[in-house]
């Protein structure tokens, strides 16, 4: 099973650097001006993630059938395995971002000219593959730059806990799937009972404040060069949750388990 877990921990670690650098695509459109081509272009983010997510889903629902069989088999100690690769996902986005956000910025102009995807992939030439090279950026981060940015601290808390809650919703429901056996169909599909929440904590307060924060920086040359340094928090936010998942799983999943048992 390490082949598997390996397999599982890569696609996940894909899965969460694609979503974190959402944020590149938005940074690279407001510099730009251009912010509704950027929010286009999340789609091939979306779709990068998904197709990761379609294969690696599978892939550890079958740790949870191999547990059934294999009672010594550690699934938790698997299931947070997988957590840490999230976390390591993260990371990766957060120190790739400023390259990524000069990558996207070239992406967003060519988009402009050619007019659609499939005419801006055919357009790319060897040449222009070679010359992303002097886009690559080493991340740079100061602490002490980051205490004035007018950003309120509950919504620092409440991406981490949103994370926290995409991050276990689909683990916590097939560990919840182990722990009741007798239910196990029930619980596999019960992740929306977390996710379901993270929803609607990601929609109330979290995606009108990051549309808030996006549209000063459009409307304000003063305030865009701080946009970058919130979006670094904000991924900031995103690692920090990811940890806390650790913590959330367990107590997920008995949720789940105990709630599945009630209807």
């Amino acid at each position: 099973m390490t082949n598997s877990l390996i397999v599982v921990c890569l696609l996940t670690m894909i899965i969460h650097t694609a979503e974190t650098l959402s944020y590149s695509v938005r940074f690279a459109g407001v510099k730009l001006n251009k912010i509704a081509i950027a929010l286009s272009l999340t789609g091939i983010i979306v779709l990068v993630s998904r197709t990761a997510n379609m294969i690696q889903a599978p892939l550890t629902a079958k740790f949870v059938d191999f547990a059934k069989t294999h009672p010594e088999f550690p699934l938790i100690n698997y299931l947070r395995i997988i957590m840490l690769a999230s976390s390591l996902g993260t990371l990766i986005a957060i120190a790739i971002f400023p390259t990524f956000v000069g990558l996207f910025g070239r992406v967003i102009s060519k988009l402009e000219v050619e007019g659609s995807i499939p005419k801006l992939l055919t357009s790319v030439t060897i040449g222009q593959l070679k010359n992303t090279r002097k886009y690559i950026k080493k991340p740079k981060i100061k602490l002490p730059s980051f205490r004035y940015l007018g950003i309120p601290k509950r919504f620092i808390i409440m991406n981490i806990f949103v994370t926290a809650f995409y991050t276990v919703g689909v683990l916590s429901s097939l560990y919840a799937a182990h722990l009741s056996p007798e239910f196990s169909t029930t619980a596999s599909q019960a992740s929306g009972l977390i996710n379901g929440l993270a929803t609607i904590l990601l929609t109330i307060f979290i995606d009108p404040q990051l549309g808030i924060i996006t549209h000063k920086a459009t409307e304000h040359l003063e305030y865009r060069d701080q946009l970058g340094k919130i979006y670094v928090l904000l991924m900031g936010a995103r690692f920090l949750g990811t940890l806390l998942g650790q913590l959330v799983l367990e107590p997920a999943s008995y949720f789940i388990s105990w709630l599945v048992q009630l209807i």
